[in-house]
């Protein structure tokens, strides 16, 4: 069996992820610790592949389809969230606690998908009698400063 490692010499992202999943009353696995310390530390949501290649350079041996489950668990626990993106990959982004209403930012050039955690969607339009809103997707598309800052040198 693989030893445990301390918490006090987890990294700041896995301290973190193992607090977070401690709240939720679920297994703590090291997958799950693995991908959410990833996901935490994300500039910008990630790829099932990208994840996996992260999750390689850190030691972190976990198949594929393992890293599917713990993704999967992530989202139903609310600790994560899954984007669509426009080339139909999903892209994976740690929630911790945030509520999953919040617009997307696809920059074209790098394929990266950003939270805009302080853009919240509003509605600008009613809702015919009877309808109820439980999620709403906002996803906008363009260039991200890096890009724009790249293309105007």
């Amino acid at each position: 069996m693989a030893s445990m490692t301390q918490p006090d010499s987890l990294p700041g992202g896995e301290l973190t992820a193992r607090n977070l999943l401690q709240q939720t009353h679920g297994r703590v696995t090291p997958a799950r610790v693995g991908v959410l310390g990833i996901l935490l530390n994300a500039n910008a949501a990630l790829s099932h592949q990208e994840i996996e290649q992260t999750a390689l350079r850190q030691g972190l041996s976990a198949d594929r389809v393992t890293l599917y489950r713990a993704l999967d668990w992530l989202v139903e626990q609310g600790l994560a969230h899954k984007i669509a993106g426009a080339d139909r990959t999903w892209r994976y982004n740690a929630q911790a606690g945030i509520p999953h209403q919040h617009a997307h930012f696809h920059c074209k050039q790098c394929e990266q998908v950003f939270c805009l955690e302080n853009l919240q969607p509003t509605l600008l339009f009613g809702l015919p009698d009877g309808y109820q809103i439980d999620e709403v997707e906002l996803n906008l598309q363009g260039s991200c400063p890096d890009c724009r800052n790249r293309n105007a040198s």
